[in-house]
């Protein structure tokens, strides 16, 4: 599937992908638990030029990242779903599976932070971990 589509739940705001995704992850970071309420945060990776808002506009949360550098959570001004992130001087959005609307035939590719992960989160068998942020581009990409 090259175009995917999304959006939140009360439809304000869309978006689209017009290229293939880089790779699916799951993140365990403490900031990600908080934005998700409690489970870790899967994404999708959209290479950056083929990420577009399509309708409304998301508003964004920014915090420091691990790297020292800020780091953006979007989020619909009207219902609250949480939508993409924006990672500093990254190729990619980061765009929340719950926000797609078809996403049943993406797989985890890899964990990260799991050192913050509680111990109820989810690890997939066989999927690479890693404590904090991998090496980029991650191992076999």
């Amino acid at each position: 599937m090259t175009e995917r589509t999304g959006g939140c739940a009360c439809g304000a705001v869309r978006f689209k992908i017009t290229a293939p995704l880089m790779g699916v992850g799951v993140c365990h970071c403490t900031d990600c638990q908080k934005a998700s309420g409690g489970p870790p945060n899967y994404v999708a990776l959209a290479p950056k030029t083929a990420f577009e808002v399509t309708k409304g506009e998301a508003r964004v949360y920014f915090s420091k990242g691990d790297s020292g550098e800020d780091a953006g959570r979007a989020f619909c001004p009207d219902c609250g779903t949480p939508l993409w992130s924006l990672p500093a001087n990254a190729p990619f959005t980061p765009v929340k599976l719950g926000a797609l609307d078809h996403n049943s035939d993406l797989t985890p590719a890899l964990h990260l932070y799991a050192a913050s992960a509680a111990p109820w989160h989810l690890m997939h068998e066989g999927v690479p971990t890693f404590p904090k942020m991998p090496p980029f581009p991650p191992p076999g990409a």
